[in-house]
């Protein structure tokens, strides 16, 4: 897809009607692409968890330490970024072009939202590549097909699946995802990844009313997982420094808190 192109072949259909992640989201970031029921139920999820602004916010930072990690220290110039969410400051493929400006960037989601905006994220420099997929994460074999006619999947590339497994709610199910995008990909390709947890330790004990205040509000419904679950995801692989731990304290600095979102990187041998 060119930046010419048209992402949808009509006007994605969206319903305003009920609260939906990708908005709500953007609300917790400070974003102005929502609606007032997404801050509604924003506000209302905020006040049961008060800590999700800094989950979104953290998130975010992750995304942007971990992408100038494996471009800038790994060699990466290969992005697969699945649960793209809505377009916001230093997207993946500004923080690689920026260090790269080579690396091929194809995005995938199929939120209504998110493809209404999707032509932000194609504004790729001259020398690298940016593409969208309008495809849901349970369809792997399709998001490869159509990833693969943007990268050169015999190729290292790193997988992003920042907050989309926690839209998966069979665990079973989420970790099968992983091991085909993963199997699929050659040696030295990146696993970046967050989830949302329950773990008491890491803040997380709040997390389970409000995510059943979204799942009866908002949609997609949405689970949190243990540590020790969301490390299965990343089974058979080898864990960069410092491994499985808070998104925010990811080679961040000693005074970063710790937040309910696990974030770890990943290399297949």
């Amino acid at each position: 897809m060119t930046e010419g192109d048209s992402p949808a072949a009509g006007p994605a259909k969206l319903d305003t009607s009920v609260a939906h992640n990708a908005r709500v989201w953007n609300y917790w970031i400070g974003g102005k692409d929502n609606y007032e029921v997404d801050q509604r139920v924003g506000e209302q999820v905020a006040g049961m968890f008060p800590v999700i602004r800094a989950v979104a916010r953290a998130d975010r930072e992750f995304l942007a330490r971990a992408v100038r990690f494996v471009t800038a220290e790994r060699g990466m110039r290969q992005f697969l970024d699945i649960g793209t969410g809505l377009p916001t400051v230093d997207n993946t493929h500004e923080i690689a072009q920026r260090i790269a400006p080579e690396s091929r960037i194809v995005y995938v989601d199929n939120d209504p939202i998110v493809l209404v905006h999707a032509r932000s994220l194609l504004t790729s420099s001259p020398e690298g590549v940016t593409d969208y997929i309008d495809a849901d994460v349970r369809d792997p074999d399709a998001i490869v097909q159509r990833a693969a006619e943007t990268l050169d999947l015999g190729r290292p590339v790193a997988l992003m699946m920042l907050g989309i497994l926690n839209f998966v709610l069979d665990t079973g199910e989420a970790g099968d995802i992983v091991r085909r995008l993963m199997a699929v990909l050659p040696s030295g390709s990146h696993l970046v990844l967050t989830h949302p947890t329950y773990d008491a330790d890491v803040g997380g004990e709040g997390n389970r009313a409000a995510m059943e205040f979204w799942n009866a509000h908002a949609t997609p419904p949405i689970t949190a997982r243990s540590r020790e679950e969301i490390a299965g995801f990343l089974d058979g692989l080898e864990p960069v420094e410092p491994g499985l731990v808070p998104c925010s304290q990811w080679r961040a600095g000693p005074a970063s808190a710790a937040v309910p979102q696990y974030g770890a990187v990943a290399v297949k041998p």
